[in-house]
């Protein structure tokens, strides 16, 4: 088992998906924080470190992709151990993915795929984050 829960971020302007996800990880073990805007993303990453960025693309004040640079800037491992997750399929997109290979979570989506990549973007064992004894 993990010394402790891994810490992820989710950002997104929608309030019944940051509290769905939100319910969902904290059930498997995670130690969950959301925000609804880039702002206040980039505010909780300025204190709090965090072991997955887990981002939709699409927000309003500040773009996905801006926050995604500004938070990579402040904390470097979140440049490989971020999720994206959005609808949007435009080529501005997939050339972001691309460029830091990380996973791209098409909405919707099944929770099952989101906490594998979480675990492969950690590098974690599932088992070891979802002990099946608890």
């Amino acid at each position: 088992m993990l010394k402790h829960p891994i810490r992820v971020l989710i950002v997104d302007d929608e309030p019944a998906i940051c509290r769905a996800l939100s319910i969902a990880l904290e059930r498997a073990n995670y130690f969950v924080r959301t925000a609804q805007s880039g702002d206040a993303a980039l505010a909780l990453i300025a204190e709090e470190r965090f072991d997955v960025l887990l981002i939709d693309l699409r927000i309003p004040d500040t773009r996905g992709d801006v926050v995604f640079e500004l938070a990579a800037a402040a904390q470097p491992h979140l440049r490989t151990q971020t999720v994206f997750m959005s609808g949007d399929g435009t080529e501005r997109s997939r050339r972001l993915i691309l460029a830091c290979k990380c996973p791209w979570l098409h909405k919707p989506f099944e929770l099952r795929e989101l906490l594998s990549f979480i675990n492969t973007v950690v590098q974690v064992p599932y088992d070891e984050v979802h002990d099946q004894s608890a």
